[in-house]
């Protein structure tokens, strides 16, 4: 973006503050997002722009050599080191100013034509291929979030999508063309759930008469707790498939299913009265007192 000038670009004044800069970056990272305006080309363009513009703005020493050199920013520790100590000369408004290089006029010139500033063999770039991890929550995988990140230089805002599993990996703009930059996700386990590809496990506890004389049990879910009808006569251990409640299917429709498991609670500091009933109940199935 040679010549564009990045106040301009992310519409702020030039002593605009850091929470100023930040506020509208993420205004317009959100409205160029790729994911925002699939495949159009101008957005990813303006998206690229938006992130180098604040990659600079957002760091106090990159932005302090910008006021100072403009676009020739990466050349000021070179002139620096050559004792050259130039102010601008010009003001031509919008930002641009011409500078005066005195007696080391040719300074610049030197440094854009010396070999170790040029890439080797004028050959063209490489992109590069950078994966970064990114560990979200059950829920978050569930539902879906957008998070702001910081990654190869930059702070962007990225949208996980519903569905996501560990090793799933998000694709994100590369500074430069040909970059592929990715987010590896990995998700946290859980306190009651268990994740297998996308199927959720879960135990539910049953009480000793709802389990041999039927019953309605409550089964906690992700998006709420469901209720699950329990036959008589259910064993311990039992698992009952709840369709469609699971984890979405990354890229796909539809979901997994809720798998929940029976544990049978017995019964605790039994009364006479109900010791006298179990009693009764082994004596009724043939056993001795």
């Amino acid at each position: 973006m040679a010549g564009r000038d990045y106040y301009q670009v992310l519409g702020v004044k030039r002593n605009a503050s850091e929470k100023e800069i930040k506020q509208a970056y993420r205004r317009l990272a959100r409205k160029y997002h790729p994911d925002v305006n699939p495949g159009d080309k101008s957005a990813e363009a303006k998206f690229k722009e938006i992130n180098e513009a604040y990659e600079v703005l957002s760091n106090a020493e990159k932005r302090r050599k910008y006021d100072q050199f403009g676009a020739q920013r990466q050349y000021a520790d070179q002139f620096a080191q050559a004792g050259w100590r130039g102010r601008p000369s010009q003001d031509f408004g919008r930002g641009r100013v011409a500078f005066d290089f005195g007696d080391l006029g040719d300074i610049f010139d030197s440094i854009l034509h010396d070999s170790s500033f040029r890439q080797a063999g004028a050959r063209p770039r490489r992109g590069r291929k950078l994966e970064s991890p990114l560990e979200v929550s059950l829920e978050e995988a569930y539902h879906g979030s957008t998070r702001v990140i910081d990654i190869d230089g930059r702070r962007l805002e990225v949208k996980i999508p519903p569905g996501v599993d560990n090793g799933s990996k998000i694709r994100i703009p590369g500074r430069e063309a040909g970059d592929e930059v990715y987010l590896v996700i990995s998700v946290k386990p859980h306190q009651r759930f268990q994740r297998k590809d996308d199927d959720l496990y879960v135990d539910v506890s049953l009480p000793l008469a709802d389990a041999i004389l039927g019953g309605e049990a409550e089964v906690p879910a992700i998006k709420g707790k469901l209720a699950l009808k329990i036959p008589p006569e259910t064993q311990n251990g039992r698992v009952f498939r709840l369709a469609g409640q699971g984890m979405p299917r990354l890229n796909k429709p539809g979901k997994g299913d809720l798998l929940a498991k029976v544990h049978v609670v017995l019964p605790a500091k039994l009364s006479q009265r109900e010791k006298e009933i179990f009693k009764e109940l082994r004596n009724i199935r043939g056993h001795k007192a």
